[in-house]
């Protein structure tokens, strides 16, 4: 029955390899955006309050607390996490993380981030708010935002402000608002 001067060589089937296990792929973790100031911009640290009027050329980084007005026209002004300002505040591009109360003439860009709150009225010629930023108050974009300009009214000797279209008129040291009559 067997041969064995036939006998042929047994082709040995090569075991099979085990598939090499993949690199572990590491979880997605959500984009975490610290804002921190770089070095060529003021800083306003966490254990400062000013009150009064800010205005300047430089970028500007508040971190602390704020009372007052801002003037930064041609420059960045950035609300850090901790930061609360209950000012207004003009200037190119704002930035919010932390908490304004007060008005915003952004003249390029307004950006409110998801920890950022706004309660007040804001002019800006773009915008964005993030998913969970909190805003109260008038927003309007417009193409181009001029700082508003108040005008002498050559009859009453009182002042008209664009933005309420209010008269304010001098009485005994005191101004009083009154509406302006609206020509047809």
């Amino acid at each position: 029955m067997w041969n064995s001067s036939l006998e042929s060589p047994i082709s040995v089937c090569p075991t099979p390899q085990l598939a090499r296990p993949l690199p572990a792929i590491p979880p997605l973790r959500p984009v975490i955006r610290k804002v921190t100031p770089t070095m060529d911009e003021a800083r306003i640290g966490k254990g400062l309050i000013l009150k009064g009027e800010i205005s300047g050329t430089e970028p500007l980084f508040i971190d602390g607390s704020i009372q007052g007005s801002i003037n930064l026209p041609d420059s960045l002004v950035t609300v850090g996490p901790n930061g609360q300002v209950t000012a207004s505040i003009a200037a190119r591009d704002v930035l919010v993380l932390g908490k304004v109360f007060g008005n915003i003439v952004a003249s390029n860009r307004l950006d409110i981030r998801a920890e950022g709150s706004v309660s007040g009225d804001v002019i800006a010629a773009r915008m964005s708010i993030e998913d969970g930023a909190y805003v109260k108050g008038r927003v309007s974009l417009e193409k181009t935002v001029a700082e508003p300009v108040v005008t002498m009214d050559p009859v009453s000797d009182a002042m008209e402000d664009p933005r309420t279209r209010m008269l304010v008129q001098p009485e005994g040291g005191k101004r009083r608002m009154q509406p302006v009559a609206q020509s047809a």
